[in-house]
């Protein structure tokens, strides 16, 4: 752009000129795909633009409203020449930017952008619902009947100053046919949780959008937009304030990471990659870089790195088979829990971090909440909708309100949000794996109580993790002096032992490994389901029937974990080796927690429904015996009843009563009256 060309002969030049690196004319042929495409955006890439024409891309960087009619007026001359009834159908064309040379900073952004064309990373966080946006507004004078036409810019409806016939000054109306209206949507866009300085807040901005770019992306969604910043006046009792409110008005927006993972990996890093991925020893160094500071637990370490790289995800005719792992720790106060999730959330490409305590079901789901200035509701997204693609990790997850809670279970099974609120009713996506953390009821874990005894969180919830640790503080003289030593030699370096991957090498292993999708060989099929076979028939010593201690849920868990360690050594296909590592660790969670406390046996049923099998037969057989009293005497008399428990199945007076009293807390019978019992109707 020479001193003497003007900016429309310049912008001209670049549309007839501007060659790609396959030497087609680029965006001459993008002017004749508009009509054939339908679509009413010319989008310009700033690279092209800057390496074509320096002079003109500063220009439109400066000043992009101001620019933005010129050359809205170069391709509608082009287009009228090539197809003039599509260029008369759709009356203005949008000219949209892409790719600026370099992004700003959500929170860098201040006076000197004001009117500048910016481009921002970020997550969507709320979006308004869609409204019609008046660009051209016709009214109808009442006195004369003249139709007055105003161009509207700003916040505020503008209406003729006077009418252009009559000189009347008042009394217009709005005739909605003759008038030109565009989409409008109003989001938030919030800083990425990896771009958040420590210890700081999340700064977030209202973003504009309009036209054919409206709906293109939801809460939960991360974007890359670009557009120009605008002001708005702030009001108060007063009058106008000197402070304004800024926001951007969206040029072009982009869902970024969708499907791909936010590190960017290059050829050298790839290289590198791949290189280490050669190492026997891999598996071994991968292990010794999760949470290196924390002495011990290789197997909760083994765990969490299955639930980094996470397994295959399924999109079947009928059903979606989810590939992300849940996990469970429970453990006495002082185990590293937090240290865990902290490391996790820190490693993951894509992690976020909440606690039980603080949060809401709204803020771990998605809420509807009312826009200030419109009173429209709009949605808002949380921690689970924001970790999508990613993991979300729940510290003190025990600590949470039951209709908190209750949230949960379409998102760790369905891997989705359901929200019927406020006249919106909306599915959003939280495709991502929990890592979760829970401290027992009294303290301190009891061995001699279940799980569902030990916490508080309900068994509907316990069922839908792949894998429950505990991680219980028992003295051990050998242990705790390695732990001592390992905790002191960390305070006297600042350092600690140097891991094999560091942490940026770690996201970029697990990044590149999360591609790969593993399939399952025969041989791998045969040892699941003879496992799978094996466990569900296993029958216990002295029970009448069998338990039932594993189910097609745990057997999906074991496919996701052998397909996440098959991911760990870089494998497109499972190995024996793989179902045999993961069997073992499946083996040591149900042995934790799925353990009936009076038989020893694994019994899943202690996740499923809170009471071992061994408890659930005494209790039918105590409720076969009130049944069959019940028809002879109405309501069953308590010594009676204790009686015949002894005397038919040789239950001793305090093993009746407390199983009497399992029945009476869980409502399946009640005390008419003192002494005497009957079934609940």
């Amino acid at each position: 752009m020479t001193k003497q060309e003007t900016l429309e002969e310049a912008f001209t030049r670049f549309i007839e000129d501007f060659r790609d690196a396959s030497g087609e004319l680029k965006y001459d042929q993008l002017v004749s795909l508009l009509p054939i495409k339908g679509e009413r955006s010319f989008v310009v890439n700033f690279s092209d633009l800057y390496s074509f024409d320096t002079q003109l891309a500063y220009a439109i960087l400066d000043d992009p409203e101001g620019k933005a009619a010129v050359l809205k007026t170069v391709v509608m001359g082009k287009l009228r020449t090539r197809d003039p009834l599509y260029a008369e159908s759709i009356r203005q064309v949008n000219i949209r930017y892409c790719n600026l040379p370099a992004a700003t900073p959500l929170r860098r952004i201040g006076s000197e952008h004001i009117g500048r064309l910016v481009m921002v990373h970020g997550i969507i966080v709320r979006a308004s619902s869609i409204s019609p946006l008046v660009v051209r507004a016709t009214f109808r004078c009442n006195v004369c009947g003249a139709l007055n036409h105003v161009e509207q810019t700003g916040v505020t409806l503008q209406k003729p100053q006077k009418c252009i016939e009559c000189d009347n000054r008042k009394g217009f109306e709005l005739v909605p046919r003759e008038s030109v209206f565009v989409d409008y949507q109003r989001i938030t866009v919030q800083e990425r949780p990896e771009d958040l300085p420590p210890g700081q807040l999340p700064r977030s901005i209202n973003v504009e959008l309009k036209d054919d770019i409206v709906d293109t992306a939801r809460p939960g969604d991360r974007v890359t937009l670009t557009g120009f910043i605008k002001i708005y006046p702030r009001f108060a009792r007063g009058g106008e304030l000197r402070t304004f409110e800024i926001s951007i008005e969206a040029s072009f927006i982009e869902v970024s990471g969708r499907e791909a993972e936010l590190v960017d990996i290059s050829p050298e890093d790839e290289e590198a990659i791949l290189e280490i991925s050669k190492d026997p020893f891999i598996f071994q160094k991968l292990l010794k870089s999760i949470a290196p500071s924390i002495y011990g637990l290789e197997h909760i370490k083994e765990a969490v790195l299955y639930l980094l790289m996470g397994g295959v995800e399924k999109q079947l005719q009928d059903v979606r088979v989810r590939g992300d792992i849940n996990i469970l720790l429970v453990g006495d106060p002082g185990t590293a829990k937090s240290q865990m999730l902290s490391y996790a959330a820190k490693v993951a490409p894509r992690g976020l971090l909440a606690t039980g305590r603080g949060s809401t079901a709204a803020g771990l789901t998605a809420a509807v909440v009312k826009e200030g200035g419109s009173g429209n509701f709009v949605l808002e997204a949380g921690a689970l909708v924001l970790a999508d693609k990613g993991i979300c990790c729940i510290d003190e997850i025990d600590k949470m309100r039951d209709e908190d809670r209750g949230a949960m279970h379409p998102a760790m099974e369905q891997q989705v949000v359901p929200i019927a609120k406020g006249g919106i009713v909306a599915t959003l996506n939280a495709r991502c794996g929990i890592l979760a953390a829970a401290n027992p009821t009294l303290g301190r874990y009891n061995p001699y109580q279940t799980i569902a005894q030990n916490i508080t969180l309900p068994v509907t919830l316990l069922s839908r993790f792949d894998l429950i640790f505990l991680l219980r503080d028992t003295p051990d003289a050998k242990l705790d002096g390695e732990i001592a030593l390992h905790i002191l030699g960390i305070h006297r370096n600042l350092e600690g032992d140097t891991p094999p991957l560091d942490m940026a090498l770690m996201r970029k292993y697990i990044s590149y490994a999360k591609r790969i999708k593993p399939r399952l060989t025969d041989q791998v099929v045969e040892r699941l389901q003879e496992f799978y076979i094996k466990i569900r028939n296993a029958s216990k010593e002295g029970a009448e029937s069998s338990a039932v201690a594993i189910t097609a849920r745990q057997l999906e868990s074991l496919i996701r974990l052998a397909e996440a360690r098959a991911r760990a050594h870089l494998r497109e296909e499972v190995t024996i080796e793989d179902a045999e590592a993961v069997i073992n660790l499946m083996q040591r969670s149900l042995q934790e927690v799925g353990v009936d406390v009076t038989t020893g046996q694994i019994d899943i049923d202690i996740l499923y429904t809170g009471k071992p099998r061994s408890l659930q037969n005494q209790l039918q057989k105590v409720l076969q015996v009130i049944i069959e009293m019940e028809q002879i005497t109405g309501s069953v008399k308590e010594s009676d009843l204790l009686e015949t428990l002894k005397e038919d199945y040789g239950f001793s007076a305090s093993e009746a009563v407390k199983l009497i009293n399992v029945l009476v807390k869980d409502g399946t019978i009640y005390m008419p009256r003192p002494g005497y019992y009957r079934r609940t109707t």
